[in-house]
Formats: structure tokens, C-alpha cells, sequence
């Protein structure tokens, strides 16, 4: 009993953070954190999609994942809700996943959002939602995965390939993708869910990766006489329209795309703007008068046939998930796809894989080894709780103190040295004292009644008090005709002025130190009363097994780490303090070596102006 409200004591100082487990059924899981800082910027978003990648640098449990991660699982922060999420590849021979999970609120500017990745359950089968994690705006995702022969829509939309001549490739940017050799292409039928209304937006977008400078179109839609393209001259991608009269509107030929690497590109549509993004950021934009559009869809070439097309050849290059959406993609929402599908994703960071515990309520590693420390070592715990918690209250008042001290000295040393000889003496106030002031004498209080009328926490004002009152009492003033002559005062007065304003800064010295030898006594003390409750600890495990006879090791080490609690509960009181001296030190130096200047500046004035 006297153990259990110890421990209950012990935590309620050092709270532990403990998250609940999803489903008993499943034996793991894995913390992943969704860092949007400067990505989502403008406000949360509704049903992101983010991609997990799994490979050997982030996850090492490939074999604890059932062999077509038919058992992974993903749960939001709160460990109860279900998130939808398809499984694009997953490769435990090579040890690689790629695995698409919509968050139904991402939050921006954040990189505290978490979610869960459970796995390890044998008996649980496949629960991917291959159209149901895609937003509702979405209304054409190629992944480039499957095995048809032609590109298939994971949208519930179904506007698959209807012609495809290009070539599959198994390893793109992710998973899958498709590879164009200037003469291959696919066609998109033209559905009612594909067609362009700028009232309302669209946009089209994808990973691509040009293989070197070329003339080329990568999209291109035809209505009619008026056509939409994106193509590439050189190395620059541009976006093109066409109207029936053969008016052309092209955005400037200033994104560059270097050959051999990905790009994101989208192509974003509202009302009369027609915006060219790559990699995240808007390249180039017109305003047009742009037409409610509809036709099939070609990619990876041209659709028009007239003579004098600028475009020469097909693409040569690849691509990789290609999306169409109904609305018009906003900024936030494709840094999103930029910073968390590329090679360089900074938008999921992966954790720590967890075990579920055998034992009900799953205990941590903590309470299990605070629960079996013995009570010798939890009366040296308690001492060591006592000596922190005075270390602490001792940094936080001395450092209060000093701040108030070196403040209200500046202030003072300001005034002083803007004094001439014959006013060194203006500076002084009136020593009486009424009770308020009694009852602030101790340096803390002092400095937390937050009075600094005339210097009170300035310990050099003190100083200079007690010299000046050691001067008026060595040299009485004059009455009569003698009082506008100058008074002198002898060496020996002036000397004793200095030991007198001397004795004070001692004073002030011994003031200004007090309780920091209670600071020393945690740094070296700390650690040997830590050392004293371990060998102890150490002692009666030992004696134990040779009481009991049993040697087996499961029997040894909850001794043993219960012993080391006080060798780690020495260093928590040491090393704070350690670093708390230290600095109330440093500063304590500086007030001190002030003081010293300080008297010496006044004798200097006194003797200049009295001698």
C-alpha cells in the first residue's frame, strides 16, 4: 500500500502520457506525425490524402505485417477512429510500401497531429478503400498500379484509359508510373465528371520527369475548335489555349524542368485565370476568357492535326499520378502533394514502433520499475525529491532577486556618473524607515513588490548610502560665513570612509550568496545519495536470490533497474543544479566586480573634491 501511493506520488510529479490501445487484436503499431509548418498555411484542410512511405530507414517490422498488409490498419489521433486509406504497393521481400490516408481534418501549421499505423494481427483481412480515400472533388486519379493493361481510375468515377500506347513502368516515383517515348500516349474518354466549368474550377496535375530538352505536349483537350495544352519547349513548361477564331494565349515560358528529375506540375482553372504551378509554387498565370470545355483527354501528345501545330513530337519522358479534379486546387493543397509525395517528403515523420503489453492495462516500462524499488531506495528517492524541489525554489528566487538587483544598479549607476564632484552626495535619500519597508528586508520580497522608486534592490545604492553617511558624519556642515567653503577631509577620513563602504560591500556579498551553498550541496550531494539508494537496491536484490536460490535472469533485473532509479533520480537533482549555479554564479560575479569599481569610483570623487 505505502508502495502504491509512493508511485501515485511520483507520477502526478512526472507525468507520463499514455494513448489507449486501438484493438487488442492487433499486437502493433507505429506513431507517424503530420508536420504541415509552412505547407498548410491558410487553414485546415477537409479530407487531405497523404502518403505513407515504408522502406528499411523508417520501418524494420516487414515480417510482422501480414504478406499483403492485409492486418495494417490506420487510427487518428484519438486511437479510436478509423482512417480510410488504400495500399498503392507493398513489397516485404524488398521492404517497401506505399500506402494513401486520408486525414478528415488536417490541420494547418502544425506538427503536433498524429496518427497511428496498427499492425501485426494474422487473422485480419484486407480493408483498403481504394475510392473511397480520395476526396470528393477528385474525378480522375491515375496511380499507374494494377496490372491492366491500360491506366485504371481509382476514382468511383471510372473514367479508366481507353487507348493506351505508352509503356508501364513497375518502378516510378511511386509504385507505379508510365514511360513516353515521343510516340506512345493515352486517351481519357470525355465524361460529364471531366468536364471544365471555370465558374466552379478544375484542375489537372501529376509527377513528371522529362528525359531531356524537347518539343512536346504532355496534355492536351480539344472541344470543339477550342483546345487546352500543357507542353514543353525545351526545358520550360507552359500552358496553352486556343479558342475557335485561333487565338492563342500562352503563359510565359519561365518554369524550367531539369532533365532526370521529377517535377509536380498542375494546371489550375478559375474563372478567367489559368495558373501554371511546378513544384508547389505558382510559375506563371493569364487571364483569358476561358470556355466551358468537355472532349476527350490525351496524354503524352497532341490531339490537333492542323499543318502548323507548335508541337513536334509526343512527350519523352515519365509520369507518375496523375489527378483531375472538378474544383480548383488551391495553393495550400498542392504543397501539400509537392511536400508529401515527392522524394523529399517532410510532411510525415516517422516515430517509434510500439508494443502492445502482455499484461492488462499495458503498464509502462516506468511504473514497472518504480514498483519494484524497495523502501530503502524510495526513502533516498524522497530526500532527492525534497533537496530538488529547494534546488528549484532556490534558481527560481535567486534568479529573480539578481534580475531585480542588476536592474535597479543600472539605474543608479546612470544617474552617478552623470554627477559632478561637488553633487556626489545628491543621490542620497531619507534613511528612515516605515514598517512597509520592515517587512520588506528580505532581498525576494523586495524584489517582487516590484519597488524601484529609488533604487531599492540596487545593492551599490546601499553601498553609497552608507559611504555618504560615513562622509556627512566626518565633515559636519558649515553655518554662517563658513558655509560656502570647502570642507576637507583628512587621508585618515578618507580611508576610513573606504573601510566603512568596504565592510557594507561584504555584507552585500554574503547577502547576494545566501542559499547558494544549497545548490552545491544537490550538485555533489545529488549524485552519492543516488549512489547510496543503488548499491542498497543492488544489495538486497542480491540477497534475495540467494535467499530464494533462483538465478534465473528475469528474477535479477527488476532488481537491478529498480536500484539505478536512484542513481537516475541523483543526476535529475544534480545536473539542473549544476547548471544553476553556474549561471547565478556568472551573474553574481558581475554584480559583485561592480561594486568594487563602484567604491573605488567614490573614494575617487570625495577625495578629488574634499582632499
Amino acid at each position: 500500500m505505502l508502495n502504491n501511493r509512493i508511485i501515485l506520488l511520483v507520477l502526478m510529479l512526472f507525468p507520463l502520457v499514455a494513448n489507449a490501445w486501438w484493438n487488442d487484436d492487433w499486437s502493433y503499431r507505429k506513431e507517424l506525425t503530420l508536420n504541415t509548418s509552412a505547407v498548410v498555411t491558410s487553414g485546415e484542410l477537409d479530407n487531405a490524402v497523404v502518403l505513407v512511405r515504408l522502406h528499411t530507414g523508417n520501418f524494420g517490422y516487414f515480417l510482422d505485417v501480414s504478406p499483403k498488409g492485409e492486418d495494417i490498419r490506420f487510427v487518428a489521433d484519438d486511437d479510436v477512429t478509423p482512417l480510410k486509406y488504400y495500399i498503392e504497393k507493398f513489397d516485404p521481400v524488398n521492404e517497401m510500401a506505399m500506402i494513401w490516408v486520408q486525414i478528415p481534418k488536417l490541420a494547418a501549421n502544425s506538427n503536433t497531429q498524429k496518427i497511428w499505423m496498427y499492425y501485426g494481427n494474422p487473422t485480419a483481412v484486407a480493408a483498403g478503400d481504394r475510392s473511397g480515400v480520395l476526396p470528393v472533388r477528385d474525378t480522375l486519379v491515375y496511380h499507374f498500379d494494377g496490372d491492366a493493361s491500360a491506366p485504371q481510375d481509382s476514382t468511383a468515377y471510372a473514367n479508366h484509359s481507353t487507348l493506351f500506347t505508352a509503356e508501364r513502368s513497375a518502378s516510378s516515383l511511386i509504385a507505379g508510373g508510365v514511360k513516353f517515348n515521343g510516340a506512345g500516349m493515352f486517351e481519357i474518354a470525355d465524361t460529364p465528371s471531366l468536364a471544365i466549368d471555370p465558374a466552379k474550377g478544375w484542375s489537372i496535375s501529376a509527377w513528371i520527369k522529362i528525359d531531356k530538352p524537347q518539343q512536346s505536349t504532355i496534355f492536351s483537350r480539344k472541344f470543339v475548335n477550342d483546345k487546352l495544352q500543357l507542353a514543353v519547349d525545351g526545358d520550360k513548361i507552359y500552358a496553352r489555349m486556343e479558342d475557335e477564331a485561333g487565338d492563342v494565349i500562352e503563359t510565359a515560358h519561365n518554369a524550367t524542368l531539369m532533365a532526370g528529375t521529377w517535377h509536380h506540375v498542375a494546371l489550375v482553372i478559375k474563372g478567367n485565370r489559368l495558373g501554371l504551378f511546378l513544384d508547389g509554387t505558382e510559375a506563371a498565370y493569364v487571364e483569358t476568357s476561358i470556355p466551358e470545355m468537355a472532349g476527350s483527354i490525351t496524354v503524352g501528345s497532341d490531339t490537333g492535326t492542323e499543318a502548323n501545330t507548335e508541337v513536334k513530337s509526343g512527350f519523352i519522358g515519365e509520369m507518375d499520378e496523375l489527378e483531375i479534379t472538378k474544383t480548383a486546387l488551391t495553393e495550400d493543397m498542392i504543397r501539400l502533394a509537392v511536400k508529401g509525395q515527392g522524394p523529399g517528403s517532410t510532411v510525415l515523420v516517422y516515430g517509434e514502433d510500439g508494443q502492445q503489453e502482455s499484461d492488462e492495462g499495458g503498464t509502462s516500462y516506468f511504473v514497472t520499475t518504480m514498483q519494484n524499488v524497495t523502501v530503502d531506495g524510495w526513502v533516498v528517492i524522497i530526500v532527492l525529491i525534497i533537496m530538488f524541489a529547494i534546488s528549484v525554489m532556490v534558481m527560481v528566487s535567486k534568479t529573480i532577486v539578481i534580475s531585480s538587483t542588476m536592474k535597479d544598479n543600472r539605474a543608479f549607476l546612470k544617474q552617478f556618473t552623470g554627477l559632478g564632484t561637488s553633487e556626489v552626495d545628491n543621490l542620497d535619500a531619507d534613511d528612515s524607515k516605515n514598517e512597509d519597508d520592515e517587512a520588506l528586508e528580505s532581498p525576494l520580497l523586495m524584489a517582487l513588490s516590484g519597488k524601484h522608486s529609488h533604487f531599492e534592490n540596487s545593492n551599490i545604492y546601499r553601498i553609497y548610502h552608507v559611504g555618504v553617511q560615513e562622509m556627512h558624519n566626518r565633515m559636519p556642515r558649515a553655518v554662517g560665513a563658513d558655509a560656502a567653503a570647502t570642507l576637507t577631509l583628512t587621508p585618515q577620513a578618507i580611508d576610513a570612509i573606504r573601510a566603512t563602504m568596504d565592510a557594507s560591500m561584504v555584507r552585500e556579498n554574503q547577502k547576494i550568496n545566501s542559499l547558494m551553498v544549497l545548490l552545491t550541496i544537490a550538485i555533489s550531494g545529488g549524485p552519492f545519495l543516488g549512489l547510496l539508494g543503488t548499491v542498497v537496491g543492488v544489495m538486497i536484490t542480491f540477497a534475495a536470490i540467494a535467499a530464494s536460490g533462483n538465478v534465473d535472469v528475469n528474477a535479477i533485473a527488476p532488481g537491478i533497474a529498480a536500484a539505478l532509479a536512484a542513481t537516475v533520480a541523483g543526476l535529475a537533482v544534480a545536473i539542473p543544479s549544476l547548471f544553476g549555479y553556474n549561471y547565478l554564479g556568472s551573474r553574481i560575479k558581475e554584480i559583485s566586480a561592480d561594486m568594487h569599481v563602484f567604491v573605488d569610483e567614490f573614494v575617487a570623487k570625495i577625495a578629488e573634491q574634499h582632499s
